[in-house]
């Protein structure tokens, strides 16, 4: 077994934030332009985008709600912004499938968009149009898939869910134990496999991201394993 090792407060953030609600884990971005085809009378995106019937949507993903330079929101928008509402992809699915159902009394006549696969894929195009599009940032899913080549012996150790408990110590002290989500994504029940994948990734440097790759790069084979073990099994009330 790998020698132990301690985590700071900022590694053990770094190491839930990650990875975030899968919704936009592995959206078709070519399907989602596509479906804002419905979104384009009254929001622009992309190079030269301006604010006209709805703001517009460069850099959505982080944004306040009701915060865009500007555009003259709702009060029931501000309200939901002063409240705590951040757009990241699991809000933005929840609004995308019944606005009023997030927000009520918003000026959006937009009725929904029920399929959930649509809607995973109108998130992965908006993605691209927040910064860092191509990685893992530190608060949002990409449309990044965890395609791979990693040693299938890798993959296949067994880890050890105690042992990731001990290693996973510090983190509890960022992130809820049973899975809420405050603004910190959680990883409860997040597969183990992904995690391997992603974290390897970050040691290989194949994901661009100093902080994680300081973490991964002092972590053993095993020491991966046994986290991803413990976060995938860890039960919540």
């Amino acid at each position: 077994m790998s020698s132990l090792f301690r985590l700071t407060s900022l590694s053990a953030a770094a190491l839930i934030l990650w990875v975030g609600a899968a919704t936009a884990a592995t959206g078709d971005v070519d399907a989602g332009e596509k479906l804002f085809s419905q979104c384009k009378s009254c929001h622009q995106i992309g190079e030269g985008a301006e604010n006209r019937i709805g703001p517009q949507l460069n850099r959505l993903f982080g944004r306040v709600a009701g915060t865009q330079d500007g555009f003259r929101y709702s009060k029931r928008f501000v309200l939901a912004g002063t409240g705590g509402l951040e757009w990241h992809a699991d809000t933005l699915d929840t609004f995308l499938e019944n606005p009023k159902s997030l927000v009520s009394g918003t000026r959006m006549s937009f009725p929904g968009m029920k399929d959930a696969d649509d809607r995973q894929n109108l998130i992965a195009y908006l993605r691209t149009f927040s910064d860092n599009p191509s990685d893992i940032p530190e608060a949002d899913p990409t449309a990044t898939s965890l395609s791979h080549d990693l040693d299938p012996e890798i993959l296949a150790l067994v880890g050890d869910p105690e042992y990731g408990e001990y290693l996973s110590g510090e983190c509890k002290t960022c992130h809820q134990e049973a899975g809420g989500d405050a603004g910190i994504p959680s990883i409860v029940l997040w597969p183990e496999e992904d995690f391997v994948v992603a974290l390897h990734a970050y040691k290989n440097k194949e994901r661009n991201h100093p902080v994680m790759q300081m973490i991964a790069g002092r972590l053993g084979d095993e020491e991966i394993a046994a986290l991803a073990a413990y976060f995938a099994n860890l039960e919540t009330e």
